[in-house]
C-alpha cells in the first residue's frame, strides 16, 4: 500500500494551479473536465504518480469558495532551505504567514505559506536519516 494523493477542493482552479506551479515548483501532472458531474479534478506534484504522492485540486462549477473549518491541519513540503524557500517563494507573490524559524521547543526548522484558498502549507528543511 501507499499513499497516492491529498484531494483540496478550490474556488478557482486556475488561480490554485498557478500557485502550485509557479510559487511552489509543482507540474501540472493532468487534469480533466466532468461535465456531467460539473466538475474538474486537477493533479498536481513533484514527480510521476506513479512513484509519489501527489495533490489533487476539485473545482466543483459554480462554487467560489469553501469553509475551512478546523479538523484539516496543513500539507507539509521538504525544501533544502526553509529561509531562502520563503524568500523566493514571497518575491513570486506567495503569501508566507510564519516565517522562517525553529519550531517553538525544538531545532526543526519551519514556515508556513498560504495557499489561494486559505490552506496551510508547512515548509520543512531537509533531513537525513528520515523515518
Amino acid at each position: 500500500m501507499r499513499l497516492l494523493h491529498t484531494m483540496l477542493r478550490v474556488g478557482d482552479l486556475d488561480k490554485s494551479i498557478s500557485f502550485y506551479t509557479d510559487i511552489l515548483g509543482m507540474r501540472l501532472l493532468r487534469r480533466k473536465d466532468y461535465p456531467e458531474g460539473k466538475f474538474t479534478l486537477a493533479f498536481l506534484g513533484y514527480g510521476d504518480e506513479s512513484e509519489n504522492t501527489v495533490l489533487e485540486l476539485t473545482h466543483n462549477w459554480g462554487v467560489a469558495g469553501y469553509e475551512q473549518g478546523n479538523a484539516f491541519g496543513h500539507i507539509a513540503i521538504e525544501v533544502e532551505d526553509v529561509y531562502s524557500a520563503c524568500d523566493s517563494i514571497k518575491a513570486k507573490g506567495g503569501q508566507v504567514v510564519r516565517e522562517a524559524g525553529p519550531m517553538k521547543g525544538s531545532s526543526t526548522i519551519l514556515a508556513f505559506v498560504e495557499d489561494p484558498d486559505g490552506y496551510m502549507i508547512e515548509l520543512l528543511g531537509a533531513r537525513s536519516g528520515k523515518g
